[in-house]
């Protein structure tokens, strides 16, 4: 970045400040990501390119909404869905609508993050974004499980995890794994979403795509209820034969579709 700037090359230095920012973001360091993504945003806007400016606004929303800053987050989000729409890109308004959705979400307002995703699943679906579909989906499963909803979230998390194995997308495979893990934990299947839930462990180890500290502890929070139904030796048993599970029989066991132990 320092040879960018002793150039007065803005674009690698705006570059090289995002790549920064993601590496801090990576490691949990949110504040010092937010920090390198205002200063990348800046120099976009210095050099007024309007799609790196949405891009450089969406990454820094994202750091926001992690920070719990989500009145700035729906502001920044807004701007960039402005812009790409100004652009005529469908796929930029897209995930800017899906990412809408997820600060509304966040702040409760479970109407507004629905017609969010809505829209956005309907521009993913005529563009054939099947990415895009299978992430949308994926969201729309947690509020229906968040909802207890269960056999609507199956139905959703398993559209997705089909999209993603057509794309042989790993970390996609292992965010559904852990969506199933955690739809099995609020019925009370707790053998069943540990091992699913060590599955996508096991995996992002194998890939090299770890959970952020602020995604490890909503998992974590997620599959608590599955502790008061096993003691410690158990748990860590189910855990380690969820590790040890060949992925397509992890894939296997999310797919199925079990009775909830618990009303609804």
């Amino acid at each position: 970045m320092e040879v960018a700037r002793q150039l007065d090359d803005g674009q690698g230095v705006a570059v090289s400040l995002n790549a920064l920012a993601v590496l801090a973001q990576d490691r949990g360091d949110i504040p010092a990501a937010q920090g390198l993504f205002e200063e990348s945003l800046e120099v976009w806007r210095e050099l007024g390119d309007s799609r790196d400016v949405a891009r450089a606004l969406s990454n820094l929303a994202n750091v926001t909404t992690m920070q719990g800053d989500h009145e700035r987050a729906k502001s920044l989000y807004g701007e960039c869905l402005a812009i790409f729409q100004g652009l005529g890109d469908r796929t930029g308004v897209a995930w800017s609508l899906n990412s809408q959705g997820d600060v509304a979400h966040d702040r409760g307002d479970a109407a507004a993050a629905r017609e969010f995703y809505g829209q956005a699943l309907t521009i993913f679906r005529e563009l054939g974004d099947s990415w895009g579909i299978a992430g949308t989906l994926a969201d729309l499963g947690n509020m229906a499980r968040l909802e207890r909803d269960f056999s609507a979230a199956h139905a959703l998390y398993r559209e997705s995890l089909k999209l993603f194995q057509e794309l042989d997308h790993k970390r996609g495979i292992a965010r559904l794994l852990e969506c199933f893990a955690c739809a099995a934990a609020a019925q009370s299947h707790s053998d069943r979403a540990l091992r699913l839930a060590g599955s996508a462990a096991a995996l992002r180890q194998k890939i090299g795509a770890p959970l952020t500290p602020a995604e490890n502890t909503k998992l974590e929070s997620n599959l608590k209820c599955t502790r008061p139904g096993l003691d410690e030796t158990s748990t860590a048993a189910a855990w380690q034969e969820g590790w040890l599970l060949p992925l397509d029989r992890a894939i296997e066991e999310a797919l199925l579709r079990e009775t909830s132990s618990s009303s609804s």
